[in-house]
């Protein structure tokens, strides 16, 4: 299961350093990610166009407050602070949860952010 919590860490470092590539390849080639505001990602090519241009993020770094496993499944909450390509800053909290294949590749994410309520 630790080997799970290395993937996933790997994984943000690769977004956060701008590594489309390294990205790509966390990704099982069918993988879904399911985010607020965007039609389900499915498969490279949707991820390849969201993560090299359509995401609103410029830059920014995504801190880690807890990992949690079971079974091919990761729970992940955290912060992400950063910019995006409006130029303003941001500084939020978020969830995953993200579903391994057994060749330890992600086959599906499913992002939440903290917003305010109404």
């Amino acid at each position: 299961m630790s080997d799970l919590v290395a993937r996933t860490r790997h994984y943000y470092e690769r977004v956060d350093a701008g590594d489309l590539q390294g990205v790509l390849d966390w990704f099982a080639d069918d993988a879904v990610y399911r985010r607020p505001g965007y039609e389900p990602l499915r498969g490279r090519e949707a991820l390849a166009d969201f993560y090299g241009g359509v995401r609103v993020i410029d830059e920014g770094t995504h801190t880690l407050e807890e990992v949690l496993v079971q079974d091919r499944q990761v729970a992940v909450r955290g912060r992400f602070d950063g910019t995006l390509k409006d130029g303003s800053t941001v500084s939020l909290g978020f969830a995953d949860f993200i579903r391994y294949d057994e060749a330890d590749r992600a086959v599906e994410r499913r992002s939440f952010f903290e917003v305010p309520a109404v």
